[in-house]
């Protein structure tokens, strides 16, 4: 059904961002009252549905880059960076760039999108290898007076890098980790761009990048990790962690004879794929309600989002434990990952 957008005073879209504010922020009855949930080994599942409920909501209008829908869900996710006590980089979590119009449209204005930035330390804080979790936060806004939710895209990873998070503050690292969320990934990966090229991080200590695009809804149990055709001294890594994980985890859209189908490019990993940063992108596949207005929060399955970002989780774990042994050479070798 078509959704219908109101024009609405300032001051109305005001109150219901403070009202979502409100509900984000206030301590909510279990949920497990009312809506039986599948127990998480290391996320807790009402807090990462409640964000994602709350991310995906028509009154953040879509999220796009440079709207008050999308300057609220920062807001949010900056709160949950403050609870969670993350260091600044700076004196802000905030970190803005501006994009600049394309040549020859001449009334388009610059538009600013910000990065929200957030380190847990490790146990030689500021010393050694760095990970990075990445997620973006940005989605479509509107479009022909309809509200592009985007709950898998990507509301799903951004709560799932706050469940990541969540864990690494009460289980101390062994590495840093930095955790970004990027803002304008769906105009080109811009945020994700300025980060690496920006110098605001010591890019050089980042050995590796773990990215979330879409991890919430699969009818089939399966979720993708792409990267090892690139980094194929990866694959004993992924191929432990798919053995513990509670989803299936399979390796594969990275092979450039793939054509669409290969997903290097098609998400942030991309800026750190152009740095020669080694990563791994998580994501499912396309559904019917990719990138449609029918992307919302009450189509996520509940089971396999838990367990999605359960082994997200894992990921996080097995990375940053065996960060300074894994093999990270790129350039695979002809039939690499057959």
């Amino acid at each position: 059904m078509k959704k219908q957008i109101w024009t609405v005073a300032a001051g109305l879209m005001a109150f219901l961002v403070l009202g979502l504010f409100w509900y984000l922020n206030t301590p909510q009855a279990p949920v497990e009252e009312s809506i039986p949930l599948p127990q998480g080994e290391y996320v807790e599942p009402g807090e990462l549905l409640h964000l994602t409920e709350v991310l995906s909501n028509d009154a953040l209008q879509g999220r796009a880059i440079g709207t008050p829908g999308n300057e609220a869900a920062r807001g949010f996710l900056r709160k949950r960076f403050e609870t969670l006590r993350l260091k600044k980089i700076g004196d802000s979590y905030e970190h803005p760039f501006t994009v600049l119009p394309e040549a020859g449209d001449e009334d388009a204005k610059p538009v600013q999108g910000t990065n929200l930035i957030g380190v847990i330390e490790g146990k030689t804080p500021g010393e050694g290898k760095m990970l990075a979790i990445t997620a973006h936060f940005d989605h479509l806004g509107i479009i022909d007076g309809e509200i592009y939710n985007g709950a898998d895209d990507n509301a799903s990873g951004s709560a799932a890098l706050i469940a990541v998070a969540t864990w690494f503050t009460h289980h101390q690292p062994e590495h840093d980790i930095l955790f970004a969320l990027f803002d304008g990934e769906e105009e080109g990966a811009l945020g994700a761009r300025n980060l690496v090229r920006s110098g605001e991080v010591d890019m050089e200590r980042v050995a590796l990048a773990l990215n979330f695009d879409m991890v919430s809804r699969s009818d089939v149990n399966e979720l993708y990790v792409s990267g090892t055709y690139h980094y194929p001294g990866l694959v004993p890594f992924v191929e432990e962690l798919s053995a513990k994980a509670p989803v299936n985890l399979l390796m594969g859209h990275d092979r450039p004879e793939q054509g669409d189908d290969d997903w290097t490019m098609l998400s942030d990993q991309a800026a750190f794929f152009e740095a020669s940063i080694p990563f791994l992108y998580f994501g499912v596949e396309d559904y019917p309600d990719y990138h449609k207005p029918t992307d919302d929060y009450d189509k996520i399955p509940v089971e396999f989002f838990v367990h999605s970002a359960d082994t997200l989780v894992m990921a996080a774990i097995a990375a940053d434990q065996q960060l300074d042994a894994l093999n990270l050479d790129s350039s695979p070798p002809p039939g690499a990952n057959e």
